[in-house]
């Protein structure tokens, strides 16, 4: 099969030609119709995330048919399609997931990461971690719901009942969550890198009542924040600008450093968590959700070949909505 294969973290994908994976026990095979590019992908490739398997075929957001079945793999008939997510394999026995935590397990193991990816044009994973898609949505529509719209939702319940809703960062997870919020009767604040008027009429276009740059507080005091931009500086400036007893979640799996800032940020009950990756669970809610939202994707595909410029469209902000390759 043809993929694009990450041999050394700082360095281009390559392309390459290997064996077809073969799918083990409780594993199945599918041939990969389209996998989006999130910002998790470059951050493995970048090194900002350490001790990737290596080589490894990076992708985490795949849309896929199943044509094979490993031994015992019989959750699954061949010819279905599926969505394969970030959270690839858990242990099943500690403590995080029998309490339904399986998100926080020690011992995962992450597709595109510590497990081949979907930057290919075949994949192996572990039948208990791929979830049927709704037929709402083309292979690359439904492409980015299966990390950026899965985070984002997450991100958006540990808001809680929050009204009024500030989002940094306006690209994959930040559109799609934020027309889950609109639906929900939320009224939706865009922050955006100062200047880039394109994310801001963007955000418009999908029901922001404001969009305006990220170092300045928005119109009125936010009731939560939701970082998606995987910038540490932003976490003071959502203090900020969000009002006593607000949430500020920091949703991606990376970020830089926070700065020092003065307790008096903080104080007022303010509260600064982090989301960290997703359960099955998760993907199932989402995806009713999305279906009831009417949540539709933008995206931008790119072949397969084409997989560095995406990651380079992407670390550059030139990316609207979504990058999706399709082998």
């Amino acid at each position: 099969m043809k993929a694009m294969q990450l041999q050394a973290a700082g360095t281009l994908l390559r392309p390459v030609e290997i064996a077809d994976p073969v799918p083990g026990p409780g594993e199945i095979l599918l041939r990969v119709k389209a996998c989006a590019v999130c910002r998790t992908d470059l951050h493995v490739v970048d090194g900002d995330l350490s001790d990737p398997k290596l080589p490894l075929i990076p992708g985490h957001e795949i849309v896929g048919r199943v044509i094979g079945l490993g031994p015992g793999a019989a959750r699954f008939r061949v010819g279905v399609r599926v969505g394969v997510p970030w959270l690839g394999w858990t242990c099943g026995k500690c403590s995080y997931c029998r309490s339904g935590r399986e998100n926080l397990c020690d011992h995962a193991q992450f597709t595109g990461y510590q497990r081949d990816g979907g930057f290919a044009e075949l994949a192996v994973v572990d039948q208990r971690f791929a979830f049927p898609l709704p037929d709402a949505y083309s292979d690359e529509e439904a492409a980015p719901l299966i990390c950026a719209g899965l985070i984002g939702h997450r991100a958006l319940r540990m808001a809680g009942e929050a009204k009024k809703i500030g989002l940094y960062g306006f690209g994959a997870a930040a559109h799609i969550v934020a027309q889950v919020a609109r639906h929900q009767g939320r009224e939706i604040f865009a922050f955006v890198r100062p200047g880039d008027k394109e994310a801001a009429s963007f955000a418009r276009s999908l029901g922001a009542i404001w969009a305006g740059p990220s170092d300045q507080p928005g119109p009125e005091p936010l009731d939560a924040a939701l970082i998606f931009a995987p910038v540490g500086k932003l976490v003071p400036a959502a203090l900020k600008a969000t009002a006593k007893g607000g949430t500020i979640v920091c949703a991606g799996i990376h970020m830089s450093d926070i700065p020092s800032f003065p307790y008096s940020l903080l104080w007022g009950e303010r509260v600064v968590r982090s989301v960290a990756n997703l359960t099955r669970d998760d993907a199932m809610s989402f995806l009713r959700v999305a279906h009831e939202a009417g949540v539709r994707t933008q995206i931008k595909t790119y072949p397969l070949a084409e997989a560095n410029e995406a990651l380079a469209s992407l670390r550059e902000g030139k990316v609207q909505g979504a990058a999706v390759l399709i082998p």
